[in-house]
């Protein structure tokens, strides 16, 4: 089955030879591959749900507990706002993006599947160490091990996903990231759920039972074939054919192997990737992928939601197992959203996809600010009917994000970066999201605690501005295949200026590029 038809090899395209069929051998490698989104979403989950049990915050936070039981007026938005609870989760991220650099120099000269091999290491390492924590420091030491686990993961698995798919499900595959994160949230919340009624131990069996997605994560990775185009730029070019034949399912590989070739040719040119992402003409990538989306991606509130859904429920007047069982409510919206993105992104394309939930996310953020300042905060319980309209217009919100900037906040970014800035480039996205969604997190509660139901309308802003930035900046890249990606930029009404035909002619020997 051709992947795709545009132009002619002599002018610079060789995707209308591009061909494949759907193996299972490729399907058996991206299921392995995309369990590290399990790691993620399972901290994701899980966090949230363990600093809202009961033995938990006696524990380790006691002050958080007594505030917690206390029936004061000002505890409806303030009853978890303590920098130190909310550090236990943020440390995370913090230690996600410093190991994300350590992870690009792994990813571009060991492979793809060596990061993803180091991530599992580090993050049962971290599980074992919460699940017997005797101190904070202990929480905060098991923690940072988790961060450097997903830093590698999430540096690596979206680049594994873009990598091997053909172009034409290129989209649906690397979604298999956000699956798999959305199905972690769903099984810690639903654990947390069971392990809430363990007395007096329940949280450790939460924190680590994420010994379980680590180590089939490692075991998987131990027979994960490494992706063509790493094997080609690390020279192993026998090795890279053999490996793109298997995947692709046909000896007929050659326009796509001459492409990955091409492509890291340019990229063994390169002597900094990092330096080289501050060219002119790499300055769409690095507005739009490196910077833009993953920042985007967390000031959308959502991570804030699913970090605390346990939390807001309880604020909101649920009680401590009515408000787990609400948030695995919430996750199973996600899961579904991820699915319907997975079946039609391919189709309708990633602005759509943005834009739409966009307009969506807007109105319900609106709808529950309205709601909150109405109804709630005078330190009384919220009547049933309104804390049900909320549970359901916050799934209304993760049905939206869950179809637009949760998974295409790793896949777009994913397909920007040519080759020779790939890894460097997907460790900058990795630091960025997670510098803020470290920040989100830690500052979540506090803005709550201080803005009330104002915090929702900031966030309603924030997604105006961001889908702005969207519909001016972002050209559709459906379909389009990951090496081509370039041509983009020299036909968009803005980045034109930036990414002039002459540079690349250059780069490429003199090559014809022809209009998109």
């Amino acid at each position: 089955m051709a992947a795709g038809g545009f132009v002619d090899d002599k002018e610079g395209r060789r995707a209308h030879l591009y061909e494949y069929r759907i193996t299972g051998y490729f399907i058996f490698a991206c299921l392995v591959a995309a369990m590290g989104g399990s790691l993620f979403g399972y901290d994701l989950g899980v966090s949230g749900g363990v600093t809202s049990m009961d033995d938990f915050l006696k524990e380790f936070f006691p002050k958080v507990y007594r505030r917690k039981h206390a029936h004061l007026k000002e505890t409806d938005y303030c009853k978890y706002d303590n920098q130190i609870l909310t550090l236990f989760t943020s440390s995370l991220y913090f230690a996600a993006l410093v190991s994300t650099f350590g992870a690009s120099h792994v990813t571009r000269n060991k492979g793809r599947r060596a990061s993803i091999l180091c991530g599992a290491v580090s993050f049962f390492l971290g599980a074992i160490l919460n699940a017997f924590a005797k101190n904070i420091a202990m929480l905060i030491i098991g923690r940072c091990l988790l961060g450097v686990g997903i830093g590698f993961g999430n540096q690596a698995v979206p680049l594994y996903l873009s990598e091997m798919a053909p172009a034409k499900v290129r989209g649906a595959v690397n979604q298999l990231f956000q699956l798999t994160t959305c199905l972690g949230i769903l099984i810690a919340n639903f654990i947390n759920y069971a392990t809430d009624k363990i007395h007096p131990w329940g949280w450790r069996l939460s924190l680590g039972l994420a010994t379980v997605p680590a180590t089939i994560m490692f075991i998987g990775g131990l027979f994960l074939p490494e992706t063509p185009n790493s094997l080609v730029e690390q020279g192993r070019l026998q090795e890279a054919r053999e490996v793109l034949e298997k995947v692709r399912g046909t000896t007929k590989v050659d326009a796509e192997f001459s492409d990955l070739k091409d492509a890291s040719d340019a990229a063994t040119a390169i002597k900094d990737p990092f330096r080289n992402l501050l060219k002119r003409k790499n300055r769409p990538q690095l507005v739009i992928a490196a910077l833009g989306i993953p920042a985007f991606q967390q000031l959308t509130g959502m991570n804030s939601i699913l970090f605390y859904a346990p939390v807001i429920f309880q604020s909101l007047g649920f009680g401590s197992g009515a408000s787990l069982y609400s948030s695995a409510i919430t996750s199973g919206a996600l899961v579904l959203a991820t699915f319907i993105s997975m079946s039609f992104v391919d189709k309708f394309g990633r602005r759509a996809f943005f834009l739409e939930a966009g307009v969506e996310m807007i109105c319900v953020l609106v709808a529950v600010a309205v709601t909150l300042a109405l109804k709630f905060g005078e330190g009384e319980e919220l009547p049933k009917g309104i804390g049900i309209f909320l549970v359901v217009v916050i799934c209304i919100f993760v049905l939206a994000y869950g179809r637009s900037w949760g998974p295409l906040g790793w896949l777009v970014p994913s397909e920007l970066f040519p080759l020779e800035t790939r890894s460097a480039g997907q460790s900058i996205v990795v630091s960025v999201n997670m510098i803020f969604t470290a920040l989100i997190a830690q500052c979540f509660l506090a803005a709550l605690c201080h803005l009330k139901y104002g915090i929702f309308l900031l966030f309603a802003g924030l997604i105006f501005i961001m889908s702005c930035f969207i519909f001016f900046l972002l050209p559709e890249t459906k379909q389009v295949p990951i090496e081509e990606i370039y041509l983009l930029w020299q036909n968009h009404w803005f980045w034109e200026r930036y990414c002039t035909r002459e540079e690349n002619e250059h780069e490429l020997d003199g090559k014809s590029l022809p209009p998109i």
